[in-house]
């Protein structure tokens, strides 16, 4: 009979102690905050996901229209036979004869032209797309085959001809027009035209993107072919000129084939990304549009200016202007996500300390639910920023997850000076976050300092707690 009252006796301290134990309540903190984890790396793998498809949109409309343009051009071309002796052994030998061609490329090169983007939608996401109205002036100086080793009389004068690369025919939206001292000449497109630049176009070069962004290399051997018909070395004329009007998108490049190079491009874009190889010499930038100007010269490239039967690549000295609709939305969204540990780490340590100084007890299901709204703020913050943005968003998902916490705070700390003490930490928080997310340069530094601080906070808030029951000294 006296079993009975023994057993609930010592389930009744059990049960007080997981109740009143500090320890089992930092456990229970700590292992909901490690549950806590699965949810967050769910919505990181969301908002990538969502970058993807932001991506896969804008290249649809993108390739509708044309993809982005590099120029690489006038390049001349004249063909040469060349004679092999090739041994036959005991047979004898043959004189064998092929054709080869000869690559020169312009001594001055100057591209003068306008830009004019336009912004197409698809869905919720928008891309960028131009039109451009291009001149390119160029002259070559008579080509010395003896430099080369080619006899005078193998040159085949009568097959010169001019290629100019453009890496999207499709972009084409007016028959070029062609001039060779100044007569016009007819030209006719090609998929072969003997110049490789292996650089996938559609890559930024200092775009700073998530992994999963499009990636690879594509050839571009796309250009116009111009026929010169030459008799001779006498009836060489060495001034070409281009204009061109292209459609493009995201970017515009130029390959500096002229010993020296000038290129200047304006454009009413009032945020233009300059990359590649080179920077502009000058330029202009204002909210209205920009100027710029670049100037290369053949020492700074990476190819030779004449070169023989075979392909050249003319990559890694490119340049241009990106015309990129910044998305940086998704970027600033996985990097806030990250700090979604900290948050709840240092909301459960507010509301912890709440109870073991105020002598409060706040059940771990509560822990719950604060958990879970601290977590689908990302989800609100990601939604929201892919039509308003992520700065408004940011205080659009803060304040309503503030606001929330603060109302279902007053239950169970039931003092309004509590619950106000507790808003105003989160505010806090998520104030300290986005300062940090703003300044990515300085966000080590700011975070390191914040965190010290805060840790300096809580060490001077648990001054007073004591850890430990004090027990009463046995009298002997």
């Amino acid at each position: 009979m006296e079993t009975t009252p023994i057993a609930l006796t010592l389930f009744e301290r059990l049960n007080r102690w997981i109740q009143e134990s500090i320890m089992v309540k930092l456990f229970s903190i700590g292992f909901l905050i490690i549950i806590l984890l699965i949810p967050s790396s769910w919505i990181r793998d969301m908002i990538i996901e969502r970058q993807q498809r932001a991506d896969q949109a804008m290249s649809e409309v993108t390739d509708k229209w044309s993809g982005s343009q590099t120029i690489s051009g006038p390049v001349l071309v004249i063909p040469y036979r060349k004679q092999e002796l090739i041994d036959h052994g005991k047979e004898g030998k043959e004189i064998r004869e092929h054709t080869e061609k000869a690559f020169f490329l312009p001594e001055q090169l100057d591209i003068r032209g306008s830009i004019n983007p336009q912004i197409l939608h698809r869905g919720i996401f928008d891309a960028v797309v131009y039109e451009s109205s291009l001149g390119v002036t160029s002259n070559f100086s008579q080509p010395k085959f003896k430099d080369l080793s080619i006899p005078d009389d193998m040159v085949l004068w009568n097959d010169a001809f001019i290629i100019f690369g453009i890496s999207d025919l499709r972009g084409i939206s007016d028959n070029p027009t062609i001039m060779v001292d100044n007569l016009p000449r007819h030209a006719e497109p090609s998929n072969n035209i003997g110049l490789t630049m292996k650089k996938n176009p559609d890559e930024g070069y200092s775009e700073n993107t998530l992994e999963t962004h499009l990636s690879g290399n594509r050839n571009s051997d796309k250009g116009i072919i111009v026929k010169l018909n030459w008799a001779n070395a006498d009836a060489f004329q060495e001034n070409v000129s281009i204009k061109l009007k292209l459609k493009g998108s995201r970017r515009l490049d130029f390959v500096p084939v002229g010993k020296t190079t000038t290129v200047e491009l304006h454009g009413p874009w009032g945020d233009p990304s300059f990359d590649g190889a080179f920077l502009p010499a000058s330029r202009e930038i204002s909210e209205s549009g920009f100027t710029a100007t670049w100037k290369v010269l053949h020492f700074n490239r990476p190819f030779s200016q004449q070169w023989v039967n075979e392909d050249q690549q003319l990559s890694d000295a490119d340049f241009g202007v990106a015309l990129l609709i910044p998305v940086d939305q998704y970027q600033k969204s996985i990097r806030t996500s990250k700090y979604g540990v900290l948050i709840i780490l240092l909301t459960f340590i507010a509301l912890f300390l709440l109870e073991i100084t105020q002598k409060l007890r706040i059940h771990p299901f509560q822990y719950i639910l604060i958990g879970a709204a601290l977590t689908i703020y990302y989800t609100l913050l990601l939604s929201f920023s892919e039509y308003v943005g992520y700065n408004a968003a940011y205080i659009i998902a803060s304040l309503a997850t503030v606001v929330l916490l603060s109302l279902y705070s007053i239950t169970f700390l039931r003092n309004t000076k509590l619950a106000i003490l507790f808003s105003s930490l989160l505010s806090i928080f998520y104030a300290f976050i986005f300062v940090i997310i703003l300044q990515q340069d300085f966000s080590l530094l700011l975070g390191s300092i914040g965190l010290f601080i805060i840790v300096g906070l809580l060490m001077y808030s648990s001054r007073k707690v004591r850890w430990y029951k004090e027990t009463t000294p046995i009298q002997s």
